[in-house]
């Protein structure tokens, strides 16, 4: 400060000494600000280590915390994605955005009365209805839906979304039927399948055994029927939702006394033949006649054959007796030991080997009268035969379907 202090205050009256005095204590406090500020700009460069850090003091020593706070939010951020995966995953599972009302034709299945949430998801996996049983009843608890669930019949593709068996599930079934169609000559084993498809519970096998109220032996069985194949009806049938092969089976017993009641067995009777035997005749034209106005004339060759004490030669009952109707038979099967193997035993079959319907037990109570007793597929007739009443014509037969079947390179029947 110069000698001459007084220069350097602020404009004031130097005659005033309280004016003096205060102009003394702002430069005071100006001082101390320029000095405090000079201060702590000479202590900012020891920020960090408490020591100053020149050109040669080398890179500041590294934490030991496992890589740093970089790395604790890598992992953070990695576990994040990882959590946004699965959890996009699990939504994309359970609402199947690409998923709808399945593929393929639909079909039934009953849902049984009392049936959880879990047991119904588990029934529709079994049948390839949805993937997931346990998604399912997570997405029916999810939507609110779990408690509308019906029992009943209902409709259902493969591969459906668990949205859309859900909604299916919530329509009311009170008034829907099953409806099945047995077609004409299939065996029991046949005939479970198409039960089953049908959605129709139960084992079909089981329940076609017997029967209360209906005794095969009514029908001149004479205790040959093991079970109730012939007897079961083949038609078109209208069940309940609640229906089961039970009732299925007592509906086709119902249906076969209805029309066997309108058969004429005269002809039949006249021939020491049971409506047993009728039926059992019946199931073998089934198999062998693919054109309707045939069935007379199969009928009187069986006839003829039995008169004669000729084996019937008719595959068809050893497949029955193998339960193969698809695969080709080969020599060991054609000379399978079984009573059912009419190239090896005369007469007729120890029962029947389907379940006719009326037009093949008409044709075989009133066979047509003729003295044929032999019959090979007509070469390029769809199906039909032709018929010979000596060994030398039906030889004949047999060499011109073996010369069509050699220049078609295979079956010479097709149409």
């Amino acid at each position: 400060m110069s000698e001459r202090w007084f220069d350097d205050l602020p404009e004031h009256d130097p005659n005033d000494p309280e004016a003096v005095e205060r102009a003394l204590r702002r430069q005071e406090r100006a001082a101390r600000r320029q000095g405090s500020g000079s201060r702590r700009a000479a202590r900012a460069p020891e920020r960090g280590n408490g020591r100053p850090r020149g050109p040669g003091a080398g890179p500041r020593p590294r934490g030991t915390g496992g890589g740093g706070p970089r790395k604790g939010r890598l992992v953070v951020l990695g576990a994040g994605v990882l959590g946004l995966i699965v959890v996009a995953w699990f939504i994309f599972a359970l609402f199947q955005p690409f998923k709808g009302d399945g593929t393929g034709e639909p079909f039934r299945i009953n849902i049984p009365q009392g049936d959880s949430v879990g047991q119904i998801g588990d029934l529709l996996a079994e049948k390839d209805v949805i993937s997931n049983a346990t998604l399912f009843e997570l997405r029916a608890t999810l939507s609110g839906k779990r408690g509308d669930l019906n029992h009943g019949v209902h409709e259902f593709r493969e591969d459906m979304s668990y949205g859309a068996a859900i909604e299916e599930l919530t329509k009311t079934t009170a008034r829907r039927t099953i409806t099945v169609t047995i077609p004409e000559g299939l065996s029991r084993s046949e005939t479970a399948g198409v039960v089953e498809a049908a959605g129709i519970p139960g084992d079909y096998m089981a329940a076609s055994v017997r029967s209360k109220g209906f005794d095969p032996n009514d029908y001149g069985a004479q205790g040959r029927a093991k079970n109730l194949e012939g007897f079961l009806f083949p038609a078109t049938y209208e069940l309940k939702p609640n229906a089961t092969v039970k009732d299925l089976v007592a509906q086709q017993l119902g249906a076969f006394e209805d029309n066997i009641a309108g058969v004429n067995m005269k002809h039949a009777r006249s021939k020491n033949l049971t409506v047993y035997d009728v039926l059992t005749i019946a199931s073998m034209v089934e198999r062998e006649v693919a054109v309707p106005k045939e069935r007379r004339t199969v009928a009187a060759v069986i006839y003829n054959r039995l008169k004669m004490g000729e084996p019937l030669g008719i595959d068809a009952t050893i497949r029955f007796a193998l339960d193969n109707w698809s695969e080709p038979l080969t020599e060991s099967d054609l000379d399978t030991d079984t009573p059912y193997n009419t190239r090896r035993n005369a007469g007729l079959p120890p029962g029947p080997i389907g379940n006719p319907g009326l037009a093949s037990i008409e044709a075989v109570a009133q066979p047509a009268k003729t003295d044929v007793w032999l019959y090979v597929v007509k070469p390029g007739g769809c199906g039909e035969h032709v018929f010979s009443s000596s060994l030398e014509e039906h030889n004949a037969n047999v060499e011109k379907y073996q010369q069509a079947q050699a220049e078609a390179g295979g079956s010479p029947t097709e149409c």
